[in-house]
């Protein structure tokens, strides 16, 4: 008599710790598998430390939501003068393929050359990154500028930084996109909460600089300040969906630029406004989202 109820007390206790362990589940989100890195911060910004025995090509590609290997973005791109005329550009062919071989199309001369769209394709591993760098620790996108046709004259690849305290991407920087090196990157940091704020900077060489908007001697340092200021629903082509405003600038000794993002936590930046360094602005859009 005694060991059965020993044995239903100890199956109430069992019940009692396992109940406790799901509640504190739904409360907290979704039970992790047992994480074989650490986050280290540098700079503001939160990188995955992994375990040696990971050398996995896939390792900061494994754990993301929302760049996943494979998934597709694709935005549409205008740039609006410091004036409110409205710009697309076309690429300039030349023998070496310049990165300044493009020049502005307004909006009502747009042809099948000119481009009007950016996309994003997420890599499965570290191709072609770690060539350069073997240490490289960030996901790999590939930037894509598609044509009327669907093919694009050009492309480039780098990275982005996805876990569980931060989103941090590169943005393109190609051709005309050369002008966002001194605006805000798109960036979220956790908690995902109004008022939430953080900052980070970057050293900006020469090198970015263009006479169709600033040039400089040496370089330059830019400070970031990031604040999430708005929570709410967006009415998207992919439906309504719940979005976070984070508010940026990016303060120089050459001026200042902005950013304001719209984020999702299942598209990510569905939408992102730049505020140049020469007062333009460059607007980029989610249109289609795709996980092959």
């Amino acid at each position: 008599m005694k060991k059965q109820s020993f044995q239903k007390a100890s199956f109430r206790f069992l019940l009692l710790v396992f109940c406790s362990a799901l509640l504190w589940a739904c409360r907290t989100g979704e039970p992790q598998p047992e994480k074989d890195y650490s986050l280290l911060e540098k700079n503001g910004i939160f990188r995955e430390q992994f375990d040696s025995t990971n050398l996995a090509d896939s390792r900061y590609t494994d754990n993301n939501l929302v760049f996943k290997s494979g998934t597709r973005f694709l935005y549409s791109f205008r740039h609006i003068s410091k004036e409110g005329e409205e710009f697309y550009f076309r690429f300039v062919p030349t023998s070496d393929n310049h990165f300044n071989s493009w020049v502005f199309v307004p909006a009502d001369s747009v042809s099948d050359k000119s481009i009007q769209q950016v996309q994003i394709t997420v890599k499965p591993g570290l191709e072609p990154m770690i060539h350069n760098s073997p240490d490289y620790d960030q996901t790999v996108i590939k930037f894509e500028y598609p044509l009327e046709n669907g093919r694009s004259e050009f492309a480039s690849h780098t990275g982005v930084i996805e876990n569980e305290k931060n989103i941090w991407m590169h943005p393109p920087r190609n051709q005309y996109f050369r002008i966002l090196e001194l605006n805000p990157f798109p960036f979220i940091k956790a908690p995902y909460e109004v008022g939430s704020q953080w900052q980070w900077e970057l050293e900006i060489g020469s090198f970015w600089g263009d006479e169709r908007w600033k040039t400089w001697e040496g370089s330059i340092t830019n400070k970031y300040e990031y604040a999430i200021t708005g929570k709410r629903t967006e009415n998207t082509i992919f439906g309504a969906l719940k979005v976070y405003e984070i508010s940026s600038t990016a303060n120089s000794s050459i001026g200042e630029t902005g950013l304001t993002a719209l984020f999702n936590e299942e598209y990510g930046f569905i939408e992102l406004d730049y505020r140049n360094i020469d007062g333009s602005r460059t607007v980029l859009e989610l249109v289609e989202h795709e996980r092959i």
